[in-house]
């Protein structure tokens, strides 16, 4: 089945944060309400050709800030060569490494990221940190680092002037496309969001993904969209529809 384009009308709906009266939540309900669920494991191809059983983990993932690697850092002491299949490597040489510009990330070693555990490993295949939140009754939001967990949702942040001078901070909730990659994601072979195979979960995405948008938006804010995404599923909202879920 093949990528759709994602130049589709789509249902937005605005509303103040309950939590900070200084941001204005905009939220994509046609990607909240999608189909679209991970499929690794179960049809995933992999964002290179190449590297197919490796998902979107090909790269490393870079830290948001401080805050995200010292959470990571806790983690990853935990794991034991049960959960982590290059343990080894990452204890003797280090688990991160700095990009051309600097900026810290996961290593990426043979091809994909420190974390990820190969086919044929006894512990199961892919990330250990995942492996081990599922294991020990924690949220892998708590585990990964962010950009990891947040895939692929995308929050976003906009300054907004009013027409009398005041502002405020738009936190826009969507669909991580590939142009989130910039200009390097239209090369991607393969990618999830927009494509048919991935839209197959039991339940929307603002469901099967609570806890994610719980921790970007704030358990006040996510009760909001919840009752938004409600509304919109129980209206006509058939030319709003992801065009890759079912039936659209």
């Amino acid at each position: 089945m093949p990528e759709v384009m994602l130049d589709f009308p789509r249902a937005w709906a605005e509303f103040p944060d309950p939590a900070d009266d200084s941001q204005v939540f905009r939220c994509d309900l046609t990607w909240l309400t999608s189909r679209w669920t991970c499929i690794f494991g179960r049809g995933c191809r992999g964002i290179y050709a190449d590297a197919p059983d490796v998902g979107c983990c090909t790269l490393g993932a870079h830290f948001a800030d401080d805050d995200d690697y010292r959470r990571v850092k806790k983690y990853v002491k935990k794991l034991g060569p049960e959960d982590w299949q290059h343990r080894a490597e990452g204890k003797k040489h280090g688990w991160t490494e700095t990009d051309e510009d600097g900026e810290l990330k996961t290593r990426a070693y043979e091809g994909a990221c420190i974390f990820h555990n190969r086919e044929g490993f006894a512990g199961g295949v892919g990330c250990a940190l995942h492996k081990w939140a599922l294991e020990h009754d924690v949220s892998p939001v708590e585990t990964k680092p962010d950009v990891c967990w947040q895939l692929p949702i995308r929050r976003q942040f906009r300054e907004v002037e009013r027409g009398d001078g005041t502002s405020y901070t738009e936190v826009a909730i969507g669909e991580y496309t590939r142009a989130g990659w910039g200009p390097g994601g239209h090369d991607l072979d393969w990618y999830c969001s927009a494509n048919t195979e991935a839209h197959v979960g039991l339940e929307p995405v603002y469901v099967s993904n609570a806890d994610e948008l719980t921790a970007l938006m704030g358990p006040k804010a996510y009760a909001e969209l919840v009752a938004l995404c409600e509304d919109h599923l129980a209206g006509d909202h058939r030319r709003t529809r992801h065009r890759a879920d079912p039936g659209a």
